[in-house]
């Protein structure tokens, strides 16, 4: 067995070139092989495209790769946050690779050849979620650790006040989503489907062949009457405007790749109805698609000779409807500009622990309407405005803890369902038929969006199983999320019943709007609890509840279990790590937390030890933990302040604590006898060590790109101090 380290995006990217030889070294010490495997957005385009590249371009499709690690039962796999890329972000980093002499074919929104739909169906693969259904071959155990939670508790985030008489709400369709469109059918027997679309005259496309079904799988579909999404918008725009509240869009589009995007499209074109009704031609000119947000929209309309009319018809709209919330007042990007800017799951917390208030276009906070179109999740939200009318402000240092076990396994639920997204192509009928038997069958009108979703037996059997374990390992009370009003939970339900009666185990099911809400009650009586949910309820809960317990959910410790026997641990995203790539180009600070790497380290080394009946890899997890206690314990996290403690600090703080711990213990002579001296050259070495990582600050980095680095480049900035290089560079060769 090897541990796999994943080179990703951004922030988590960055900090890599800096722990990553730590890592190397240490484990060295225990005949530990560390890979590293680049799943990068840039690191994927390259890969699809390969055979087009010169031969020094090339790469393996390393994802690919790891698809058939996971399945393996020796696999121990170490996953940091990646992008999940819209479109616009895919844009731009085909243009950043084609600038560096990459000859790769331009993203074609529109195709209009065999080629350029083969071309756009490659970048398909590359959008939203294509890293995690391919990796995720097991359910989700994500939770905080007892140290992470007590420093919490210690150290608690600065808390903006809710106040009682706040008007911000969450807004939701009350009819005409996927919530109340949703059918769902348990299979009888494995075989073979297909989707079909059949015309009002009677005319019968195939969509979608060979899906293949197995038995007792969960089935369901759906779709969004985008005429009802339309009007549900006008009439929240009205609402905001007449309530002076500050107008908020909330989705997915990145992982819902396919089908949020045009959703939140439909947004952009109803806001500016006017804007496009005048402009209509002149847009489809320029090829601008509503779906890719006004950033696009605006950067086009700089090379139309309308211009000036566009822009003053943009600001009048501007100034006499509702007002939008903004991403970055300074800037002036809107809730609207970019799609990937706007991720429910990230901005959503933000907004709650914000005294539920976002900014405005004079950077002043606002009570805010936040608009999730699509009830089936969006009620969470809803019952956490209504626990803080209710019980006032949530006090970090007196709750208690929300951790999930969450169904994922083999592109379970919404997240598998990019390849079974449609858009009516007229009035008619969606049908799933297997053996000429319509398994399910929707009525459409034109440009609905229609989706299928899937849940394999086993992800659910296993997915219980977990829930119940955890259940019984840590006393805590457990909850499933699952609503009998939405069809597929119905079945489920169902199964979950069955399976905790065989079992003789009780554990409440409540609806997410009620589950929420006790969930709330539980951690503020300072209780821990275990939500037991699905996908999409996973992704989203495993940054709401660590963003209002810890203020990030980069601090997480995420485990999958494959189902073949091998582990992935997963690292939290924080949701921030933009703005901290942009901190590091301007002041050659990153105040990355990088806290989830050594956790996921951590249990990934007692996995290994487990696996491989390895004493050293015993040892150096049980050093590593203490190591990461002691660095809690004395607030080694990384400062937002340019000359002060940064990521870079933070991992030769806890490459020291690590050392003197392994330096101390006893169960390995030889481990013991080894770091005594490294541990005597860190803590001798620390002063000039840390001025060597401060005083690099203050400057302007130079990575050589945003979504591929130089790897000179980067690596230069992030390891600074000659001096903790020769030591590391010691470890690993002594």
């Amino acid at each position: 067995m090897h541990i796999t380290y994943t080179l990703t995006d951004e922030s988590p990217a960055l900090a890599t070139y800096s722990f990553l030889p730590i890592v190397k070294a240490f484990l060295s010490k225990a005949n530990i092989r560390v890979v590293s495997s680049d799943i990068s957005l840039s690191g994927r385009i390259i890969a699809e495209f390969s055979e087009s590249l010169k031969e020094d371009q090339k790469c393996e499709n390393a994802l690919a790769n790891l698809g058939e690690l996971v399945k393996k039962a020796d696999a121990n796999l170490i996953k940091t946050p990646n992008i999940s890329a819209s479109i616009p972000q895919l844009k731009a980093a085909i243009e950043e690779l084609q600038k560096k002499g990459y000859m790769l074919p331009n993203y074609p929104d529109e195709p209009k050849n065999d080629e350029e739909f083969q071309i756009k169906s490659k970048y398909q693969k590359i959008l939203g979620s294509a890293v995690n259904p391919v990796l995720r071959q097991g359910n989700s155990d994500r939770r905080c650790t007892k140290a992470v939670k007590d420093y919490a508790k210690h150290n608690p985030y600065r808390v903006v006040p809710f106040n009682p008489q706040s008007k911000s709400r969450v807004s939701y369709m009350k009819d005409g989503d996927f919530f109340s469109n949703e059918k769902a059918v348990l299979i009888k027997n494995d075989c073979l489907a297909h989707i079909e679309f059949v015309s009002e005259n009677g005319t019968k496309t195939i969509l979608k062949e060979g899906l293949k079904l197995e038995k007792n799988e969960l089935l369901d579909a759906t779709f969004m009457n985008v005429e009802k999404l339309m009007r549900f918008y006008e009439e929240q725009i009205k609402l905001c405007k007449d309530e002076n509240l500050l107008f908020s869009l909330h989705l997915k589009a990145t992982m819902m790749k396919v089908s949020d995007p045009i959703i939140f499209g439909y947004a952009v074109k109803t806001y500016f109805k006017e804007l496009f009704e005048e402009f209509g031609k002149e847009f489809e000119r320029l090829s601008i698609n509503a779906n890719n947000g006004l950033n696009e929209l605006l950067s086009k309309v700089e090379n139309s000779s309308q211009k000036d009319a566009i822009l003053k018809k943009y600001q009048e709209i501007l100034s006499k409807s509702a007002d939008i919330s903004m991403v970055n007042s300074d800037k002036g990007i809107t809730n609207l500009h970019v799609p990937s800017d706007v991720i429910v799951d990230a901005s959503m917390p933000a907004m709650l622990k914000n005294g539920a208030k976002l900014w405005d276009k004079e950077g002043k906070e606002r009570d805010t309407n936040a608009l999730i179109p699509d009830k089936t999740y969006a009620t969470i939200y809803q019952a956490v405005i209504e626990d803080l009318h209710k019980n006032g402000t949530l006090n970090p240092a007196k709750l208690g803890s929300v951790s999930n076990v969450g169904l994922m396994a083999k592109k379970a639920q919404e997240y598998g369902s990019h390849d079974k997204t449609f858009i009516a192509p007229e009035n008619g009928t969606m049908r799933i038929v297997a053996n000429g038997e319509v398994l399910l069958e929707h009525k459409l009108n034109k440009n609905d969006i229609y989706r299928a979703n899937q849940a394999k037996f086993d992800a659910i059997l296993n997915w219980i199983d977990l829930g119940i374990q955890r259940q019984e390992l840590s006393g805590d009370e457990a909850i499933f999320w699952l609503d009998e009003k939405r069809a597929s939970d119905k079945i489920m339900i169902d199964l979950v019943q069955k399976e905790l009666k065989a079992k003789g185990k009780e554990i409440k099911i409540l609806a997410p709007y009620e589950a929420c809400l006790k969930s709330l009650e539980l951690i503020r009586a300072g209780k821990n609890v275990i939500a037991i949910t699905g996908n999409v309820l996973r992704d989203y809960l495993t940054d709401l509840f660590p963003i209002l317990e810890l203020g990030t959910s980069a601090k997480m410790l995420s485990i999958v279990p494959m189902l073949n026997g091998g582990a992935m641990f997963e690292t939290g995203a924080g949701g921030s790590a933009p703005k901290q790539v942009e901190q590091l180009v301007e002041e050659n600070h990153l105040r990355w937390d990088s806290l989830g790497e050594f956790l996921a380290l951590q249990a990934s080394l007692e996995f290994y030890a487990q696996k491989c009946k390895s004493n050293k890899a015993e040892v150096l997890a049980s050093c590593l933990d203490e190591a990461i206690g002691e660095w809690l314990e004395n607030n080694k996290t990384p400062s937002r302040k340019v000359g002060e403690d940064d990521n870079r600090t933070s991992h030769f703080y806890l490459a020291m604590y690590w050392a003197n711990h392994l330096s101390r213990q006893a169960q390995d002579v030889e481990l013991q006898s080894f770091f005594k001296d490294i541990a005597l050259e860190f803590s001798s070495n620390e002063e000039e060590i840390r001025g060597q990582f401060n005083n690099a600050q203050g400057v302007k980095a130079d990575l050589g790109g945003y979504y591929k680095f130089d790897n000179a480049k980067a690596e230069a900035i992030m390891r600074p101090s000659a001096l903790f290089n020769d030591i590391i560079a010691k470890i690993g060769q002594r």
